[in-house]
């Protein structure tokens, strides 16, 4: 399933993306006397409610709203942990002058970093470095503690595309990544999330960014230092994590940081971030 949300009379609401439109899971289920979703179906045990309406408000047209028509927000609207891993693809630790790690990198981001759906970023004026990222989302969706490797991928939801948009400057202004990281808006996602069950091996997975139409990333989630297994099973050893974070898994090589002549990113330029079978983000940077 392809799950987004959209803004309606100022109420974040899921939906699910068909052929044929797309599902207002809430209007369906309130009109046949049952819960809203309240906001955040992301939860494996919501999966088998989401199939069951999937299948039945297709008999329905009055649900099903042109995608076209929708203000979409961000895919991971309201998480509780933003968990990024830096350096894990080994040619962009290179590119970047750093080790390979022996462990995820590991740091954070906030939801002020989240972005509706082909929005402008404003770059502001704190930095001048701006860069992109492409990289591969994934959202959990049941809780789990000191999981392992062979069964982490369990407990994942779906993924998504996201650029991780950095400010060079401020992030190695200290030793902490950090304010680098977490300007306003920061986080574009894609359109829509899809569920695991349709993404059998998150590690074949191709990723692309083009800056104004030119592709200046593109690799595969293959690739990885760290699968997204053992990225789950580490950072569970160490804290709880909870149905709707979500997990940031590293850019490859390409970035604008690596490259020998740095034109970094300025107002008016494009950025599109894609993954194979999980759709794409665009974005204008702005003032």
């Amino acid at each position: 399933m392809k799950i987004a949300y959209f803004k309606k009379q100022g109420q974040l609401h899921p939906g699910i993306i068909t052929e044929s439109g797309v599902i207002d899971a809430d209007a369906y289920r309130q009109r046949n006397g049952q819960a809203a979703f309240n906001g955040s179906p992301l939860r494996n045990e919501a999966l088998p409610a989401l199939r069951e309406l999937m299948v039945k408000a297709k008999e329905f047209p009055e649900f099903l709203l042109p995608l076209s028509s929708l203000q979409v927000a961000s895919c991971v609207p309201n998480p509780g942990k933003i968990i990024c891993i830096g350096l894990n693809y080994r040619k962009h630790a290179i590119e970047s002058n750093m080790p390979i790690p022996e462990s995820p990198v590991v740091f954070s981001k906030f939801n002020n970093t989240l972005t509706d759906f082909g929005e402008a970023v404003p770059l502001g004026n704190a930095g001048v470095q701006f860069d992109y990222e492409v990289e591969l989302g994934v959202v959990i969706g049941t809780e789990c503690k000191n999981v392992k490797r062979e069964n982490a991928l369990q407990y994942v939801f779906g993924y998504c595309v996201a650029n991780d948009l950095s400010c060079r400057d401020l992030q190695f202004k200290t030793s902490q990544w950090l304010i680098g990281k977490t300007p306003d808006k920061f986080l574009p996602l894609g359109q829509y999330l899809v569920t695991a069950d349709e993404i059998p091996d998150p590690q074949q997975l191709e990723l692309k960014c083009y800056r104004n139409g030119i592709i200046r990333q593109h690799s595969n989630t293959r690739d990885m230092i760290f699968s997204v297994a053992v990225i789950i099973e580490e950072l569970s050893r160490y804290m709880t994590l909870s149905p709707g974070d979500l997990i940031l898994t590293g850019t490859p090589e390409g970035v604008i940081m690596g490259l020998p002549e740095k034109n970094w990113l300025i107002p008016g330029d494009i950025v599109r971030t894609e993954i194979e079978q999980l759709g794409y983000t665009e974005n204008v940077m702005a003032e």
